[in-house]
């Protein structure tokens, strides 16, 4: 089958490309300097205008967008909304333009939907957003994708979780004071961190695009959210460092401000349909996950 991918060179873009290839798929990957990119027998780089001339798609998935990290000036929120809201537009138009249209449309979104709380259980039947600038941005790209469905394409908003793994994502940040022997809670400790391996990431995206039953909201995370400072606790046994030295939520906010609320905030997120829908992680706890990526430490 063939799949059209924007955010193919990014972190779980490039996972689900290696998957789709070892699937025998074929993987058309969205990006503007294709030139800078080697195409194999099941991957070609493409820019939106050879898009136009593509064989009948699929499925199209959709990961593109500015990275959350970094200061939140105005300019910088400005970025991260309108990158996610603009690429999605485009895939829009590109599908609306397909004589075949898509099977599915998966669009990238985020468990920032929820807003934040240290005592709510939020799911995918939670129905009101959250009130903070994340969950505005999320609304807004959902919306925009939510067009697919006019066009009688199953439309799946895949809400990431804070995912885990070596060579990207939030890990290599959040384990760096642990790794410096500096690791300990990051403010009161008692926020949620809704998390996922990044190898169940692209089980779900694989699980999800060959079950038809799934549609509209579905949280990618893993079944069991961990508070911060049992999360840095178990990362620091991981790791074999030590776990003593907590950061204070008021230091964590001067140096990177707005953005702080993805450290010192959180929400507990359950991947319900997933699993109702039979879906098997294969690292359903923090431990085995990070005892999974950081295996090289515990040898050493």
């Amino acid at each position: 089958m063939n799949f059209l991918i924007t955010g193919g060179t990014g972190f779980v873009g490039k996972k689900l490309v290696e998957r789709l290839t070892l699937l025998h798929h074929n993987s058309y990957i969205l990006t503007r300097t294709p030139e800078e990119f080697t195409n194999t027998e099941h991957t070609t780089y493409i820019t939106f205008e050879d898009a136009k001339k593509l064989p009948p798609i699929y499925g199209v998935i959709n990961l593109a967008g500015e990275s959350l990290f970094g200061y939140w000036t105005k300019k910088k929120k400005k970025k991260i909304k309108s990158s996610r809201i603009e690429i999605t537009q485009k895939i829009i138009h590109l599908m609306k333009n397909m004589d075949v249209k898509p099977e599915v449309f998966i669009s990238g979104s985020a468990v920032g939907y929820y807003g934040v709380s240290d005592d709510i259980m939020f799911t995918e039947e939670t129905e009101k957003p959250g009130d903070d600038f994340l969950a505005d941005v999320v609304v807004a790209w959902e919306n925009t994708a939510k067009q697919a469905e006019d066009m009688a394409i199953r439309t799946v908003f895949a809400r990431f979780g804070v995912i885990l793994g070596r060579d990207g994502g939030a890990l290599p940040l959040m384990s760096l004071p642990t790794k410096l022997f500096v690791g300990g809670k990051i403010g009161k400790g008692e926020q949620w961190t809704s998390w996922i391996h990044i190898d169940d990431v692209v089980d779900m995206l694989i699980f999800t695009i060959e079950n038809e039953h799934i549609s509209a909201a579905l949280n990618v995370t893993a079944p069991t959210p961990s508070r911060n400072k049992e999360f840095n606790q178990i990362l620091a046994k991981s790791l074999r460092r030590p776990y003593w030295f907590p950061t204070p939520g008021l230091l964590v906010h001067t140096v990177t401000g707005e953005m702080s609320q993805l450290v010192l905030k959180g929400q507990y997120v359950l991947p319900n349909k997933a699993i109702e829908n039979g879906f098997q992680f294969t690292y359903p706890t923090l431990e085995l996950a990070l005892n999974q990526l950081f295996a090289d430490v515990k040898k050493n």
